[in-house]
């Protein structure tokens, strides 16, 4: 992999395991299984049959929990420590030839992208669940999917357009952590007027 790739695929593969690490790693691994892309030797393991089952398995999972309110916070409090160190070590293995500052830089970015997007993905989610009705957290979560599948893809066969992509998600999640954390503070803030006044 030039370094090219090996960027593109640390950035879109960090971003969408940052929202949905098993439809990632399933997607990559049915991708490269189905001959549609070619992973670095590092990442084959992945189009192993018990990966991709394991994969799925989890990503089931992850689909119910994601679609019942509360439930998807928890879910994602768990993963703030699951996703971001699993991204770093997806791209990690993806710059398996490269020298180890190439590998190092790898993953640091990927883990930090992964990082950045789960954050804005769960305090979305956790904003929403402030919500009575149901359809706007399923409408998100499904919208997280498309997006992480999409993005896994991207990664492979794209690289430049994955990183424009990316960087155009990143400063979203951007402006959505702050904004959303800017809302809490004031609530939190007219929460405590109102009972210690």
């Amino acid at each position: 992999m030039n370094p090219l790739q090996t960027l593109s695929l640390a950035l879109g593969a960090g971003f969408s395991s940052g929202l949905n690490l098993y439809a990632t790693v399933a997607t990559l691994g049915l991708l490269q299984r189905f001959g549609v892309i070619h992973l670095p030797a590092s990442l084959e393991a992945l189009e192993h049959p018990w990966v991709i089952g394991v994969a799925g398995a989890l990503y089931l999972a992850e689909f119910v929990a994601d679609k019942i309110q509360y439930v998807d916070t928890i879910w994602d409090l768990i993963h703030t420590f699951i996703r971001p160190p699993a991204a770093a070590v997806l791209a990690y293995s993806a710059a398996g030839v490269s020298g180890p500052e190439w590998r190092w830089g790898a993953a640091l970015l990927a883990g930090g992208v992964a990082l950045t997007s789960h954050g804005a993905k769960a305090s979305t989610r956790a904003a929403v669940n402030l919500s009575p009705e149901p359809f706007s957290n399923w409408t998100l979560s499904l919208g997280e999917d498309v997006l992480a599948v999409w993005l896994s893809w991207l990664a492979s066969v794209h690289p430049i357009a994955t990183a424009i992509v990316v960087a155009a998600l990143l400063t979203l999640s951007a402006f959505l952590t702050y904004h959303l954390v800017r809302f809490a503070r004031r609530a939190v803030h007219r929460m405590l007027d109102y009972y210690f006044k």
